[in-house]
């Protein structure tokens, strides 16, 4: 079988198999379909049989990719200064600066202090160096600290062995639609050729996303003031929690008092008013107008003989 039958047979069968498609139409029939309209494994199997790629070729070779991220809470003097030290060390790492934001915070005194929050990406080999800085920063121990890793080989794997296939596949459909000669068959070609294009773009993305987070670590670094944790201590007394619970007791002995308050306003001055309406009221008449007719019998003289 020559090469333009066999070429011509595969048209054939892209234009049958859209045919039959076209019954099942919805409304996204302009748009993308995530699933070609033709299986990838009828373009596998004609590529083969007209002399082109081989379904079974074999993977690159790809190194081990593991995405190392880190977060960590540490105390400093000044947080503005540790935020532009830490952006600083980030740059001359080779990395950059993701985001920084630096605000006001309010403590339970009353007092006003600096806070701040930064996220950069430093290189993978260098992530440790980088954590060892960031500590520096203070002198005391991080609050917290995460390291967290994921192992996207198997994945990025994946997605390159779909590439190569794609990439195939398009080259395929490329010289078919260049050896058409009919305005319909170029047309049928074409759609699948954009569909596979299309796919190809999402998984190029999916893989330099995987290589760069591979690539550069991602630090996230909560940085607070010391006068934010630590507290005023003269000896082994903190005056400070001592006046912390004193006037958390106050708060508390206020609140019971306004509940109590709230209660007899709302509920037992009610219910008070009622008994006293329903009960009290009508004895307290029915006492007086029987004390008033016992006065009067005895005012009233005796009858004449």
């Amino acid at each position: 079988m020559s090469a333009k039958i066999k070429i011509a047979w595969f048209v054939l069968l892209i234009g049958a198999l859209l045919a039959a498609g076209c019954g099942a139409r919805s409304a996204t029939e302009m748009g993308y379909s995530e699933q070609p309209l033709v299986p990838q494994e009828v373009f596998v199997e004609v590529a083969r049989e007209a002399g082109g790629f081989s379904a079974s070729t074999p993977p690159l070779d790809v190194e081990r990719l593991v995405i190392k991220d880190a977060s960590l809470t540490i105390v400093v003097d000044d947080p503005s200064a540790s935020m532009e030290a830490i952006g600083q060390m980030a740059e001359e790492m080779g990395g950059f600066i993701v985001s920084a934001q630096l605000y006001q915070t309010r403590l339970e005194s009353g007092a006003e202090v600096p806070q701040a929050s930064i996220t950069v990406r430093v290189p993978a080999e260098r992530l440790n160096e980088a954590l060892a800085s960031i500590r520096s920063q203070s002198e005391i121990d991080p609050l917290s600290e995460n390291i967290n890793s994921q192992d996207v080989t198997s994945d990025y794997t994946d997605l390159q062995s779909r590439l190569r296939n794609l990439e195939a596949t398009e080259a395929q459909l490329t010289e078919i639609m260049d050896s058409a000669s009919k305005t319909e068959d170029v047309l049928a070609v074409y759609s699948q050729l954009s569909q596979v294009r299309e796919q190809i773009e999402v998984i190029k993305g999916q893989i330099l996303y995987y290589e760069r987070s591979a690539a550069l670590s991602a630090i996230s670094v909560e940085l607070k003031a010391n006068e934010a944790v630590k507290p005023l201590t003269i000896g082994n007394w903190q005056p400070v929690g001592v006046a912390k619970e004193a006037i958390q007791a106050l708060i508390n002995a206020l609140k019971f008092l306004a509940d109590a308050a709230i209660w007899i306003v709302l509920l037992i001055l009610p219910v008070l008013l009622v008994l006293y309406v329903v009960f009290v009221l009508p004895f307290t008449l029915l006492l007086r107008t029987w004390r008033k007719r016992r006065s009067s019998r005895k005012q009233a003289p005796p009858p004449a003989e």
